[in-house]
């Protein structure tokens, strides 16, 4: 019998309901007719570009100018060509993420705090916005400060103004057009509910208001005291539960959520109103973190494939949803001891042609691509589990498991044989056996069949493949050959 994949990752509540583990795969579906309706296939692998001369990445963005820009350690750099690091000047907190945006003319970093920082696009001069900015030397700047800057967490861009939350507070605030300076009067707030601004996030040309429980709109009216005012009618009774989980991609935003009857929702807005696209299985799991309000958030596309990416630093999770699928799958990497973590991804920019990622832990500036088949230099780990197998209570006599895997596919000329470990589960994924070993091909070895014999007798079984071999793989499914015994 054929075994297919046809979900990602689903790790219910209870082992009784699912027990399917999905890391380092994501699903494509196949077209009608074909054997196996999905193929899994690895996640991108990373490619070491260059590394920054400070650890733990805050922020990359890439402005209008055509410039990347990163935020490491407490230091702005320019990115330049050959992924070399040029300072442009030092902030005053570390740790949490920064927020980057221009104008055209003006690239404005904010961190939380009471300050901001610029840099000229043209000239790369850097200054600050309100007090505590440093040059490179560390000492103060001159830069200009302002009464009407309140600091923000957040900055984003739309109708010729850059767009602030002030911290602690439901109002958002406007710079004024195509510059780096404030009307103390450009200002509004956040009215339906009491709730303090979270971030003000800029969609099609509306400013989506999300507090901590609940989210409002506005639009540019051209209001000649102020542009914008509150869209009538909407009003939606989600908030915000990680002020840096926000992303965008294929006009929507995506976040993670909270409202007054709880929080650990994955939403997306849809038009004027807001979708779950979590699933219970992930709501139990985020819902059972010590901490989900630091919760990082980015997008990005891959062989037309959109992701949304969410870590939880504390808990050491980092999930992935795929658009064209609705599947979500964990991203991980695997340590010298084999134990599991989070991505090494903090931030994400399109550059050049190339998808980049910052390390959270290092100064290290990664390439994103399925061109690669580890992390850098070290192993990738990709497991799948399958379905629950069961008849009606009836014990089942396991002769033979077949993967369905590429095999053969070495990326060079190699006597190494690479391995692909079977382990399964009788007690519905409550514990496991050990894994056996099979092979996966040497290089040009396209013939290779992916067999395990005599596997037993069980009532229910749950199968799992997993391999780190850096070789191409992708995984459509499994056969099986089994008999029913008695009741």
């Amino acid at each position: 019998m054929k075994l297919p994949l046809t979900s990602g990752a689903y790790q219910a509540a209870s082992i009784i309901a699912s027990s399917q583990r999905s890391v380092n795969l994501y699903g494509e579906q196949n077209p009608e007719g074909s054997e196996f309706p999905f193929t899994f296939y690895p996640t991108p692998g990373l490619i070491l570009r260059g590394t920054a001369p400070q650890s733990g990445y805050r922020g990359a963005y890439v402005a209008s100018s055509g410039d990347l820009f990163v935020c490491v350690g407490f230091g702005i750099y320019q990115v330049l060509s050959d992924f070399t690091f040029k300072m442009l000047g030092t902030i005053g907190t570390s740790g949490t993420p920064v927020s980057m945006r221009d104008n055209s003319v003006t690239l404005v970093i904010v961190d939380g705090s009471t300050s901001g920082y610029t840099v000229d696009l043209v000239t790369h001069a850097w200054s600050a916005i309100g007090v505590g900015a440093t040059d490179n030397d560390g000492d103060t700047t001159g830069g200009a400060t302002s009464s009407a800057f309140y600091g923000s967490d957040r900055v984003d861009f739309v109708d010729t103004f850059l767009v602030f939350n002030k911290p602690a507070s439901a109002v958002f605030y406007l710079s004024d057009s195509v510059a780096v300076t404030f009307d103390p009067l450009y200002f509004a707030a956040k009215s339906g509910n009491p709730d303090a601004l979270v971030a003000a996030v800029v969609l099609d040309r509306y400013i989506w208001l999300f507090g901590q429980m609940t989210t409002e709109v506005f639009y540019n009216s051209g209001a000649a005291d102020f542009p914008f005012e509150r869209e009538p009618g909407v009003f939606i009774q989600h908030g915000s539960a990680a002020k840096y989980s926000f992303a965008q991609t294929d006009n929507s935003i995506y976040w993670v959520a909270q409202n007054p009857q709880g929080r650990g929702i994955i939403m997306r807005t849809d038009g004027m109103s807001a979708l779950r696209i979590s699933t219970h299985a992930l709501e139990q799991e985020i819902q059972g973190y010590a901490r989900i309000d630091d919760a990082i958030g980015y997008t990005h596309q891959m062989n037309g494939h959109l992701f949304y990416v969410v870590t939880f630093p504390t808990a050491d999770k980092t999930w992935a949803f795929d658009l064209a699928t609705g599947q979500w799958n964990e991203r991980l990497w695997m340590d010298t001891d084999g134990s599991l973590h989070r991505h090494r991804g903090a931030c994400y920019a399109f550059w050049n042609g190339k998808a980049l990622m910052g390390d959270w832990e290092n100064g290290n500036l990664y390439e994103m691509t399925p061109d690669a088949v580890d992390d850098a230099g070290a192993p990738m780990i990709h497991i799948r589990s399958f379905p629950d197998m069961c008849n009606d209570g009836a014990r089942l006599f396991f002769r033979e498991f077949i993967a369905d895997m590429q095999v053969g596919a070495g990326l060079e000329a190699s006597d190494v044989d690479p391995q692909v470990r079977l382990r399964w589960s009788d007690d519905r994924g409550a514990s496991w056996g050990n894994p056996i070993m099979s092979s996966l091909g040497k290089t040009g070895e396209t013939l290779t069949s992916i067999q395990f014999q005599r596997l037993g007798m069980a009532r229910h079984r749950v199968f799992e493949l997993s391999w780190s071999a850096p070789v191409r793989t992708a995984l459509n499914g499994a056969y099986v050959q089994v008999r029913s015994g008695s009741q």
